[in-house]
């Protein structure tokens, strides 16, 4: 029987930084934990305030991963720096595909929003682009699993709400580690917890850039769902007959990888 997760019920009260935690604590099918203080998850860092900074600092981290694409990096500016922390882009999103969508979501008129988003459009492009970095982006998570394995830990994985292409490598990471989806859905799931969103803002008049309506047609932008996750895990069992094919072919994960990776991220029995 798997475990229930145990997640720290004391988060640090960040300021410019949304969906920050600590992934310590959640369980593998073989009794083990996470460690804490070795594998942290948010938003961007380029609003942090001077305290945020300090405490971010404080970790120890040895590197921050930002999976923003550049359009993303223009839009929100970059990470503030942090004291000896190497910074590392790994974009999981293609500027070109996205930015003219998100200039819409921040400008467009309501027309235009109920034409891009309503009658489930929002929800099915989330799940599309679930299925997308699933498919498309092996090499870049590859690339974090060999990265993690050799050492670039403790580490701070990002993107700009920490939600989506951080919540997907955050599950990467924990299926090679051994933590089973129950409890990886459970983590992800708590990007969605009102102090822990992404702030939607949007420019024109407040009274018809936030209408209730708007705010409606844009919320499955920006909801943690079960079944944007629940996407993935179905294209990894169509696409490589499960996890293990998913990670040993699809990301090249090795046996002295994984080994690094649970020597360096597990808690020991």
């Amino acid at each position: 029987m798997t475990q229930s997760p145990q997640i720290p019920s004391v988060e640090p009260d960040l300021v410019g930084v949304r969906n920050f935690r600590d992934v310590g604590g959640l369980p593998t099918g073989d009794g083990r934990r996470i460690r804490h203080g070795v594998l942290f998850r948010s938003g961007h860092l380029a609003s942090a305030t001077t305290e945020d900074t300090a405490f971010l600092d404080s970790l120890g981290l040895h590197t921050v991963f930002d999976f923003r694409n550049s359009a993303d990096i223009k839009l929100e500016g970059r990470d503030v720096a942090l004291t000896g922390v190497r910074n590392v882009n790994i974009p999981l999103s293609d500027p070109a595909d996205g930015s003219g969508f998100w200039t819409m979501v921040r400008e467009g008129e309501l027309h235009e929003l109920r034409e891009l988003l309503a009658e489930g459009r929002a929800a099915g492009r989330m799940i599309a682009s679930y299925r997308e970095i699933v498919t498309t982006r092996t090499g870049e998570h590859g690339r974090l699993l060999a990265e993690l394995a050799g050492g670039s830990s403790p580490a701070l994985l990002h993107c700009s709400a920490g939600k989506d292409r951080a919540g997907l490598s955050i599950a990467v990471i924990l299926l090679a580690l051994g933590v089973e989806r129950d409890a990886i859905e459970q983590d992800y799931l708590e990007s969605g917890a009102a102090h822990r969103r992404y702030k939607i803002w949007r420019s024109g008049d407040p009274a018809n850039a936030m209408a209730p309506e708007v705010i409606e047609l844009l919320t499955p932008l920006f909801d943690a769902r079960l079944e944007y996750l629940t996407a993935a895990w179905d294209t990894i069992d169509s696409v490589w007959g499960g996890v293990e094919k998913y990670l040993t072919q699809g990301l090249g994960l090795t046996d002295q990888m994984r080994e690094s990776l649970r020597e360096r991220l597990l808690a020991p029995f």
